[in-house]
């Protein structure tokens, strides 16, 4: 930020119309983007829901589901920037349509696996093209929607994730019941995938890279029209230049909430001797819950944005991680009885995930110029990838040897509330960061606008 950024106060946004918060279309564009992701976290789904089924199949240790996961996530780190590259070469919309849709035909591959080794080889190569999604849609995203409806637009995203999870995890658990039923649940999402992948190809329109800024209009068809950044060096030094972009890439280094999506159900099955079809019940209020944390997530925070532009988000991802910490104490720590108690604690902890991507994505968004978005997620999502793959990897392990209870004390509980305490910090810097974008938005602008004298001609 230089002597002449506009103060903190100036990060909220210019009055806008309708007409100029987003690209036309945009929650129907939204609607293809969401039936991708959501296809793309079944293969992860299928792993956590029937890892119980697919441990007595193929006589796995509990450290084969953490190897799984974390595989997952690591491949991430290196083909996430690899599928922002092709996109800069190639149209956005034809890269999104391989990677997370037509890649599909490895998860169905994967269900065909007959030993472990198989099954690592397999379903590392799906997850190549899954990771591909994360990054291209979060960066579209924000070229769709305007920072005053990111939030809003984040929430039907994540929930219609949490929506599709809802209903295909009990139906994967179901699965359990059959001989063999675990192959037919990646059977049956990589043939969503594919079909998530052709819808992309036949009926997405790229609103093109800061098709949401209003300040960008008269450029966004002409010659100086801005373009994704490569994923190189200066992009990198640049990002790093953001003051609160290092601090929400700590905090998604220690986002273990997610370890609870992976070893739920085997953490109700091993720990509280519930059988896999009772434990994988409680995935549907569980993803309903989040759905509802995304969408009420989402408006909430664009509401408390508005109301307080320098800090809102802030104060409503702060809450969501201190508050997530609390309740995975009461659900993880105390030996309840009946499996309807874990189904409450387990939604509370829904909700209160639900509600972080629908604020961390826009605040992710708003610090970033238009151009820097695509690699900013890659990277952004990239060392999720490495968080969530070392604390499950540990999470396995010592689960193991000490059991989930105990390893979900110090690898949840207390990380997550950690977490929450990082993000003090950013109440000072992310005001300042998305001034100095939008002031850097507005001097774009005033260089684009023809001088009087070529009006005349």
């Amino acid at each position: 930020m230089t002597a002449n950024s506009p103060p903190p106060a100036a990060v909220a946004s210019p009055p806008a119309t309708s007409a100029d918060r987003g690209s036309p279309g945009r929650w129907r564009q939204l609607g293809l983007l969401s039936a991708a992701m959501a296809t793309d976290n079944g293969e992860q789904g299928a792993v956590s829901v029937l890892f119980p089924a697919m441990r007595s199949a193929l006589n796995l240790p509990l450290s084969a589901l953490s190897m799984l996961v974390a595989l997952g996530k690591v491949v991430g780190v290196v083909f996430g920037p690899l599928w922002v590259s092709l996109a800069q070469r190639f149209p956005r919309k034809y890269v999104l349509a391989v990677s997370s849709g037509l890649w599909g035909v490895w998860t169905i591959a994967t269900g065909f696996a007959q030993s472990y080794l198989q099954l690592v080889v397999l379903f590392g190569i799906a997850a190549v093209g899954v990771v591909g999604s994360g990054p291209l849609i979060n960066g579209i995203l924000a070229d769709l929607f305007d920072d005053r409806t990111r939030g809003r637009a984040a929430g039907v995203l994540f929930g219609s994730v949490a929506l599709v999870t809802a209903v295909l995890g009990p139906l994967l658990g179901q699965l359990s019941r059959v001989d063999g039923g675990w192959r037919y649940g990646f059977f049956a999402v990589g043939a969503l995938q594919l079909l998530a992948g052709l819808g992309i190809l036949l009926f997405f329109r790229d609103p093109g890279v800061g098709g949401a800024e209003h300040q960008l209009a008269a450029v966004r068809t002409g010659s100086a029209a801005p373009r994704g950044r490569s994923f190189d060096r200066a992009s990198l030094r640049r990002l790093a230049g953001i003051r609160s972009f290092p601090l929400m890439c700590l905090q998604r280094v220690l986002s273990a909430q997610f370890v609870m999506v992976a070893f739920g159900v085997v953490f109700l099955v091993d720990d509280r001797g519930f059988s896999n079809a009772q434990a994988s019940l409680v995935v549907f209020p569980t993803s309903l819950s989040y759905l509802i944390g995304t969408l009420a997530g989402g408006l909430a925070a664009d509401r408390v944005q508005r109301r307080f532009p320098g800090s809102g988000r802030i104060a409503v991802l702060q809450t969501a991680f201190l508050g997530y910490g609390a309740v995975a104490y009461t659900a993880t720590q105390i030996a309840w009885t009946h499996l309807g108690i874990y189904a409450v604690l387990f939604s509370l902890l829904g909700l209160l995930q639900g509600l972080q991507p629908s604020v961390n994505r826009p605040v992710v968004m708003a610090i970033t110029p238009p151009e820097l978005r695509g690699a900013a997620f890659a990277v952004f999502l990239g060392l999720e990838g490495i968080g969530w793959a070392v604390i499950t990897l540990l999470v396995g392990f010592l689960g193991d040897a000490v059991g989930l209870q105990a390893t979900f004390l110090w690898m949840v509980v207390v990380v997550v509330l950690a977490n929450g305490l990082l993000a003090t910090p950013l109440y000072r810097t992310y005001g300042r960061d998305v001034a100095a974008v939008q002031a850097e938005l507005d001097r774009r602008a005033t260089d684009s606008r023809p001088l009087p004298n070529e009006t005349q001609s």
